[in-house]
């Protein structure tokens, strides 16, 4: 029986090593082991339960479809981690992640009560684990509001929006599971816009729109993620419409993520957007230093691992674009540290880094970004501090501004000294303009990413 199953596991490695990259196929996936199969359950024996964990996390959803494609589709997984290498007792742990279905959710309802609803939310994502900081403040203040009485504030919908990597999913499951937590008798769902568009499909092709309708004005808090996936979708639009002014009319709560604000939002019907706008638009920016440091050592606590200060520092100071820079950071040290049974080092802490993310060799004053930017523009300095309001000199202005708080950790306060002393205002609205203007314009978006790159170097 072993080796028949060592005989398909082996069909089902060589499809997981044609889609990963060697590193993460050596890294994870080389030393598993097929230890058994019965009633329609794979056993795979790994190294150590972090290994198991961080393949759940991760990688589930390919390693999952891969397995039901030769082990039949009804195929469970269980892992069997060796806890005793002398004695050879092993500890099973069953695997709890599952394929998002594209199917409507199934539920059912006792004495008042949501029984056997799915709510698709992932539950390791709380207001507990998640670090509050200057740059996300605001959207985690309106997220405890609502959380606390969803569709009673003024925050109806929020709207999150932010870039890759900065924590809005994170914010917005946790609204969800603290609802879900305390009031047992509200619907909440969590739906990412893809799964939205395909369920619709799904109800459009078996002509059953009407359930598709009925089933979500039932849902009393609906969370929808990375809504700007809907761009260029009309029958998908049209139908969310109508979901939402219904459920906005009946005080249930609407929670959106984006990558961009609603300003933003490109082929998405005016009728939409302006809904958007009906209650709280925040941002989430990238987290500034003292953040991301919170996070790292956050992290840290909860998986049970120790850094040097000097380590921290280093990979706070390079891990700057997200917080998934750091948690695959983190990750990357803990595996190697767990395979090769080796002490975190400052060495291996570089040559992770070096690996996931760019290395800054130097820290970025901003009167190294007003120079580059008057060299690139051919401005004089003195015109960015002067009152002037020639177009190109306002513009220049406006990309350093930008530049200062996208490459430092600097305030407006210390960059308002180097372009005359603009107000905050002023400076904010320099920030956005050019952040709005390199959505449209390659010039710009060319010329900002040179200066970025010749800044670095």
């Amino acid at each position: 029986m072993n080796q028949e199953v060592n005989i398909v596991w082996r069909k089902c490695v060589e499809v997981l090593k044609d889609n990963l990259t060697p590193t993460v196929f050596n890294t994870w996936f080389a030393a598993l082991e097929a230890q058994d199969f019965h009633d329609n359950t794979l056993v795979l024996r790994v190294k150590s339960q972090f290994v198991a964990q961080y393949i759940e996390e991760n990688y589930i959803d390919l390693l999952s479809r891969v397995i039901r494609r030769f082990f039949g589709s009804d195929t469970q997984l269980e892992y069997r981690v060796l806890v005793d290498s002398t004695s050879g007792t092993a500890a099973t742990y069953p695997s709890e992640s599952t394929a998002m279905p594209a199917v409507l959710p199934v539920h059912t309802y006792t004495n008042n009560k949501v029984t056997n609803w799915d709510t698709q939310l992932n539950e390791n994502y709380t207001f507990a684990n998640f670090v509050a900081g200057e740059t996300n403040k605001l959207a985690r203040t309106a997220a405890v509001a609502i959380a606390k009485e969803p569709g009673k504030t003024v925050f109806n919908p929020l709207f999150i929006y932010g870039g890759s990597g900065v924590g809005k999913t994170h914010l917005a499951n946790a609204i969800g599971n603290q609802i879900a937590r305390m009031m047992n008798t509200q619907r909440v769902l969590y739906v990412s816009a893809n799964t939205f568009k395909l369920q619709f499909q799904d109800a459009h092709n078996q002509n059953k729109i009407p359930e598709f309708l009925l089933f979500y004005q039932g849902v009393d808090v609906l969370i929808i993620d990375d809504i700007q996936f809907f761009a260029g979708l009309k029958g998908t639009q049209d139908t969310f419409f109508h979901i939402f002014n219904y459920l906005h009319q009946m005080r249930k709560q609407l929670i959106l993520t984006s990558d961009r604000s609603p300003l933003q939002l490109h082929d998405v019907e005016e009728r939409l957007l302006t809904r958007f706008k009906w209650g709280l638009s925040v941002e989430i920016k990238r987290p500034d230093r003292e953040l991301r440091r919170n996070i790292l050592i956050d992290k840290m606590r909860r998986d049970g691992i120790e850094l040097s200060d000097e380590i921290i520092d280093y990979i706070t100071d390079n891990a700057c674009q997200n917080v998934r820079d750091i948690e695959g950071i983190l990750a990357s040290l803990m595996a190697y540290a767990t395979l090769m049974e080796s002490e975190i080092t400052m060495d291996l802490a570089k040559q992770v880094v070096s690996r996931l993310v760019p290395v800054y060799s130097k820290e970025i004053a901003i009167e190294d970004i007003v120079g580059a930017v008057c060299e690139h523009t051919n401005i004089p300095e003195k015109s960015i501090k002067s009152r002037t309001r020639e177009k190109s000199v306002v513009q220049a202005r406006q990309m350093i501004v930008y530049l200062s708080k996208e490459l430092t950790d600097r305030s407006y306060l210390d960059i308002s000294a180097k372009v005359g002393k603009r107000s905050h205002a002023t400076l904010i609205y320099a920030y956005n303009t050019i952040k709005e203007q390199m959505t449209y314009d390659k010039v710009l978006r060319h010329d900002i990413q040179l200066l970025e790159y010749e800044l670095k170097k």
